[in-house]
């Protein structure tokens, strides 16, 4: 049985409608939303409490990494902020990638689910079933 947060049609079935298809797209990017919004409250608690950064400069230099920009403040003499801001900044690129996948997933399975519809079809399969 198939995930109802990852059901997507399967080759012999007919294309998504077209509204169906703009709602897909809008619940995986709110989901890809949330994941950039949680991996950037874990930069901005990380920064605050173990880098000992304000409020905005936490947000700073979380979403400067998230961004794949790199950091700004300095951590000198701060061991653990180091260590935080090497796995955020490692984990970060991981939580960017997977959310643009999310995010553009409907869009490549509609492309491909059509493509698969049209071979079937000139080979006199009904791809309807």
């Amino acid at each position: 049985m198939r995930a109802p947060l990852l059901l997507f049609e399967r080759r012999h079935e007919r294309l998504l409608p077209f509204r169906r298809f703009l709602r897909r797209l809008f619940r995986n990017g709110m989901i890809a939303l949330v994941m950039v919004i949680v991996s950037l409250a874990i930069g901005i608690a990380g920064y605050r409490w173990l880098g000992g950064l304000g409020w905005i400069d936490a947000l700073y230099n979380a979403s400067m990494i998230l961004g794949g920009m790199g950091p700004v403040a300095s951590l000198e003499g701060k061991d653990a902020a180091k260590i935080f801001a090497s796995l955020y900044a490692l984990f970060s690129g991981v939580a960017l990638l997977t959310s643009v996948a999310v995010l553009l997933a409907p869009i490549y399975h509609r492309f491909i689910h059509h493509f698969h519809l049209e071979v079937d079809e000139g080979r006199g399969k009904r791809a309807d079933r």
